[in-house]
């Protein structure tokens, strides 16, 4: 259908009114400029997508990467004259190596690499800006765990005012400068506004909180979701807390491993960014967030919610720790918890192996040895994964 607008054009010799007839789509409601990401279900097709599709910069902050094609997809665009800037952290732990040998491979390839400074215990952001006009703000890494195998969201946007916040701290980290937030900006940075934003976004609630955190820990942080409870909000959160007396509604996520950090408040409004509702993370590091008021990307996040939450099985969960019989321990859980994306690779590589194969060829001793060979390598891959990524909870 076409909707007239009233449009006042100005020349030097004077003013006029007039309409312009716009075309839009009937029944099309959609926010083109906010998009969600949600893992394991989206993959990493949006973001080599987005690298793919720039035509003049793209701008990426790094924890940790180790998926090749996005690797191999910034040094293409770089190659062809797409300005690429890394900003790379100066550790993490345990994989200093390849943070080092990954700025080697990106120089050869002619991205221009810095190195976040060490003045934070931390660099823990991870956010991709594209031609200076989209900006990926995500909750995950660059990892094959994170994105295949993790719950994990990410926000796209191109809200000029989240974009060109977003700039400004690429820059000042870039160039080890301060930073100093807009006021009114939807970015949730810390150590800069973090705990501000995150306590007076959490304390606006007053029906519900939906909540997905490995570990809550931050002692005002906890005080702020209690009182809320009290006052009669459904506080629920996925993943865990430091908390002796706490009466909090807590499961772990069962059907994946747990990586996102995401707040849902009153079906409204939502927080997804890289901290914990933890010190170190709101107070000591680098940690990146950003809060959205859009009623389809929050009704997506919620339904994700209710579904990890079902499949917690926390009605279940109540009656076992209330019955006589013995709870299982703490490591049990979280060894459970993080065997789920070890065994979901090992499934995955025996596919592919038999796929390769064929099914025919592959009998007897050639059957055994192969499945041995695939099996002892996924896992192996696996585990070097979940150890490198256990210290963000």
């Amino acid at each position: 259908m076409t909707v007239p607008r009233r449009v006042r054009i100005c020349t030097d010799s004077g003013c006029i009114v007039t309409e312009l007839g716009l075309r839009l789509q009937s029944g099309t409601q959609e926010n083109l400029s906010l998009k969600l990401l949600i893992q394991p279900r989206d993959g990493v097709q949006p973001l080599l997508n987005a690298i793919k599709g720039a035509r003049k910069s793209i701008d990426i902050l790094i924890f940790r990467l180790d998926w090749k094609e996005l690797e191999d997809a910034l040094k293409a665009a770089s190659r062809k004259g797409i300005a690429v800037r890394a900003l790379i952290a100066h550790t993490n732990r345990g994989g200093e190596s390849k943070l080092r040998s990954l700025e080697m491979r990106f120089l050869e390839a002619g991205v221009t690499v810095a190195r976040t400074a060490d003045d934070l215990i931390r660099y823990h952001g991870k956010m991709m800006i594209v031609d200076q006009r989209t900006l990926y703000l995500l909750s995950f890494n660059y990892l094959h765990i994170d994105i295949e195998h993790s719950r994990g969201f990410g926000i796209v946007t191109r809200n000029a005012r989240a974009v060109q916040d977003a700039l400004k701290l690429f820059e000042a980290d870039t160039n080890r400068q301060e930073y100093k937030p807009n006021a009114a900006s939807s970015l949730v940075v810390s150590p800069v506004n973090a705990r501000d934003k995150l306590a007076a976004f959490i304390d606006k609630a007053r029906k519900q909180l939906l909540i997905y955190d490995p570990k809550v820990a931050d002692r005002q942080m906890l005080g702020i979701i209690s009182e809320r409870a009290k006052a009669g909000v459904d506080v629920r959160l996925i993943g865990s807390i430091v908390s002796r007396n706490s009466s909090l509604k807590v499961a772990p996520l069962a059907s994946m491993r747990l990586h996102t950090r995401t707040i849902i408040r009153d079906g409204r409004a939502a927080f997804i960014g890289s901290q914990s509702l933890r010190q170190p993370e709101l107070d000591l590091r680098r940690e990146v967030g950003i809060t959205v008021v859009d009623s389809k990307i929050v009704s997506e996040l919620v339904s994700t919610f209710e579904k990890d939450w079902d499949a917690t099985g926390f009605d279940e969960i109540e009656a076992v720790v209330t019955s006589d019989e013995e709870p299982k321990t703490d490591a049990a859980k979280a060894l459970a918890k993080e065997m789920s994306p070890l065994v979901n690779a090992v499934k995955q590589a025996v596919r592919k192996a038999v796929s390769k194969a064929g099914a025919d060829a592959l009998d007897g001793d050639e059957l055994k040895s192969t499945l041995k060979n695939v099996v002892k390598k996924a896992t192996k891959e696996a585990v070097q994964e979940l150890s490198e990524a256990a210290e963000e909870v």
